[in-house]
């Protein structure tokens, strides 16, 4: 039997998102035989959740000392009538790919050499 989260929009209306079923206790299905739980919480705030942990995630990879060009985080997200949105798992662990990319530029390079070596002769003029 499907089970179903009802999530409420912020700007009105809902929507309704498939969850797995909770083991135990059968619960009395409507006429189409599916369950509809009301979520604890809004959809936007679920997935505002998930959004400030992938910016948090993001920000790690932005501050590294050779700051790639593009990063790109990929995960699944899943939403529980009772927590909200959490990051999906495979297995017996949560799930993030990250790609991190690094593209050669000969102009920039250029200029953090020409950077580079203007600040050690400043040093040694010092």
């Amino acid at each position: 039997m499907a089970e179903y989260a009802k999530f409420e929009l912020e700007g009105g209306g809902s929507v309704s998102v498939e969850v797995e079923e909770q083991p135990g206790v059968a619960r009395a299905a409507g006429k189409s035989g599916a369950v509809i739980r009301q979520a604890g919480e809004s959809f936007e705030l679920a997935l505002g959740e998930v959004r400030d942990a992938a910016s948090a995630a993001l920000g790690q990879f932005r501050s590294m000392v050779q700051r790639p060009d593009e990063v790109e985080l990929k995960f699944g997200v899943k939403l529980d009538a009772q927590i909200g949105a959490v990051i999906a798992k495979t297995g017996l662990q949560g799930q993030f790919e990250i790609k991190l990319k690094w593209v050669r530029d000969p102009a920039r390079e250029g200029r953090a050499a020409a950077e580079e070596e203007a600040a050690q002769a400043a040093d040694t003029r010092a």
